[in-house]
This record gives structure tokens, sequence and C-alpha cells, in this order.
């Protein structure tokens, strides 16, 4: 039997690094960011009916990001055109994974886990959180983006009381060593409950 973790987290909240620690202790990790990468890539799944619904978007051969930004500025109506086409791709990559693994454990690392409902088909979901304070200074600190962004970002996800309050574990990701042990003692609860299962 295969256990699925739903692992989610505001930005700048350490999803990515608590993912890797997952895999550090031999979790299986998919990770939903990536799979759109890898559905937008030149031969991707994504690229013929994203092409045909948006022209404009697919540059050699592959989807521009920047592109598709462009479209969903210029037509409030895209995104949701967009969604419908890439929601499905993305399930069926994930489906995909589950099916190939043979780890116990699969985390599922979806940034809008809440916000989609993903949630429902988990086993088990965990929040990445940290103070708002260090979660801004984190973000602004990359230098990718400026603090406009990020609050408009940050506007569009559920708030991350909220996410807490959802999520049957939290992981507080203020320390390297404090996530591990975290992440250490979900996964050994786990396997305890799939040992006695």
């Amino acid at each position: 039997m295969t256990y699925l973790i739903g692992l989610t987290g505001s930005i700048g909240m350490g999803k990515s690094t608590t993912a890797k620690l997952f895999a550090e202790e031999g979790c299986a990790v998919w990770d939903a960011d990536a799979a759109v990468h890898r559905l937008y890539s030149a031969g991707g799944a994504a690229v013929a009916p994203m092409g045909e619904a948006f022209p404009t978007a697919v540059l050699e051969g592959a989807i521009s990001r920047d592109a598709l930004k462009t479209v969903i500025a210029d037509d409030p109506q895209a995104l949701r055109r967009i969604e419908q086409i890439v929601h499905p791709l993305v399930a069926e990559d994930r489906l995909a994974f589950i099916r190939a693994t043979e780890a116990d454990i699969v985390v599922l690392d979806i940034p809008l886990l809440f916000e989609g409902g993903g949630h429902q088909g988990m086993d088990l979901t965990v929040c990445v959180s940290v103070p708002a304070e260090l979660q801004r200074l984190r973000v602004l600190e990359r230098g990718t983006m400026s603090e406009d962004q990020f609050e408009m970002i940050k506007s569009k996800q559920m708030p991350d009381a909220e996410k807490r309050a959802l999520a049957d574990r939290v992981v507080i990701t203020d320390t390297l060593d404090h996530a591990r042990q975290q992440v250490q003692s979900i996964v050994a609860d786990v396997r305890q409950k799939l040992g006695n299962a």
C-alpha cells in the first residue's frame, strides 16, 4: 500500500527544503511545479492543446511562461481555460508517478493543495510554516521579486493560519535541524502505522 502525504505551504515557507528532507527519509517526492515544467517543455503533453487555445504562448515548440502571463493579462478568462487544459494533465502525471513508485510513502508537493481540494485524496496533510516576518525576509533575500510582487502572490494564497488549521501536521522550518526532526517524526509515525496495518 502506498501512503500519500500532501505537502503544502505558502511562498517562502520552506516547502522545497522540506520535500528534500522527506526524500532523505526514503519517501518518493512528486513536485507539482516540476510536473507543469515538464508539460510545458518541448514535447510536453500540454504544448499541443495550449498551442491550439493560445497560439502566442508557444515559442520554439515549448510554452513560454512570459507569453502566458501576457495572455492572462490581456484576457481575464484565459486563466480558467489554461487550468482546464493543464490540471487534468498534471493529475495524470501525478497518478503515473504514484503507480510507478515502489516507495512506501509518496509525498505530493502541491502549492495549492487545500485551495484545489487535493487534500481530500491524501492519507495525511502537512503544512510548512514560519512566522510572517521570516517568510518575507526569505522571499526578498532571493532577489527574484519585489515586495509588491511578494504581497500580490501572498494575497492570492490561502492565509498561512488557515492552511495550518486544515493540515494534519505542521512543520516549522525556522531551522534545517528543527525541520528535519519534525519530518523524521512524521515518517516514523507513518511507518509505524503501515507496519501495524
